[in-house]
């Protein structure tokens, strides 16, 4: 495993996604998107900083940022996912639009993509909930009876078969061959920006030697997530199950942004405590990186490079 240095390092806000060949960072002001096409040139698409977090200034209001930045997060990786896989299939095929899409661009003009966006993100949140946060206390209802009658431990048990679930769920995702390239990318991801936080030139060279396992990553943030609702839930009654799920759903995005500020603070301090907190994520990290080969590097710090300002004081936390 390479160095951290993370005693060394400086932290920052720059974070960023593996996409289908390529890499997506987030700075200060900008977004880059950093994707190898066939003929092996990279292609760059940069944007502002957008979304609800920014329109409403809420960067500085701890809790209450976290759940709104997931949602600007999950926009924002769906429509860099989208980008990356076009720029991928060029020259590839060139496909007219279905009878779907027609109708998309029928009704909505030129609204039809952020339709399909938004449809995208909606269902993959529907999804996502409805399989590691109503799931589980679906499951532990039909078993209930037969476990126990405390309420706190009903509550930990469902805890535990959600994060079973989350585990099982990355083990599966990590076996399918597809997934391969993108957790490389995933790798070049953390080695460019663990590269640039120990201030080093972003050359190839100096990036291969770091560890792919980042505080600030997004696997990391789901395990946390897990964590917090686990404690959040085990707070509360063990009622009807309609009540459950509602309570469930309502206390989401306080998780979601209690959560967000254990990643903020793990991505930043040294302290033996956040370390022990922010193990078991690090090692699931295991499964979503893998070491990735130096054209994926290359697209990495191409992607980083394109959000840089030059004002580091305005990227640090």
């Amino acid at each position: 495993m390479g160095k951290t240095n993370q005693k060394e390092a400086r932290p920052t806000s720059i974070g960023g996604q593996a996409l289908i060949e390529g890499v997506m960072m987030k700075g200060p002001r900008e977004v880059a998107i950093a994707v190898r096409r066939p003929d092996n040139t990279i292609a760059v698409k940069k944007e502002p900083v957008s979304g609800l977090t920014k329109k409403l200034k809420l960067e500085k209001i701890p809790f209450i940022r976290g759940a709104v930045a997931l949602v600007d997060s999950m926009v924002l990786g769906v429509r860099s996912l989208t980008y990356s896989a076009e720029v991928v299939e060029e020259g590839f095929k060139d496909e007219e639009p279905d009878k779907f899409d027609l109708f998309l661009q029928k009704i909505f003009k030129d609204k039809a993509n952020d339709v399909m966006l938004y449809t995208s993100v909606f269902l993959a949140i529907l999804m996502s909930v409805g399989i590691f946060i109503l799931g589980p206390t679906f499951l532990v209802s039909l078993f209930s009876r037969f476990i126990t009658d405390n309420t706190v431990v009903l509550n930990l048990i469902e805890g535990f078969v959600r994060l079973a679930i989350f585990t099982i769920y990355i083990v599966l995702v990590s076996k399918l061959e597809d997934m391969r390239r993108v957790f490389q990318y995933h790798g070049a991801e953390h080695k460019a920006i663990y590269c640039y936080e120990n201030g080093e030139e972003l050359t190839v060279e100096n990036t291969k030697k770091y560890t792919t396992l980042h505080p600030r990553c997004g696997t990391s943030f789901l395990f946390i997530v897990m964590m917090v609702s686990m404690l959040a839930f085990s707070v509360m009654g063990w009622s009807s199950l309609l009540v459950r799920v509602v309570s469930r759903l309502v206390l989401l995005p306080l998780v979601a942004g209690i959560s967000y500020e254990i990643i903020r603070l793990a991505g930043k301090s040294t302290s033996p405590l956040m370390a022990v907190v922010n193990y078991p994520g690090m090692m699931m990290q295991r499964l979503t990186t893998i070491e990735p080969d130096d054209q994926q590097i290359e697209v990495a710090l191409e992607a980083l490079k394109n959000v840089l300002v030059e004002n580091k004081e305005e990227a640090d936390w």
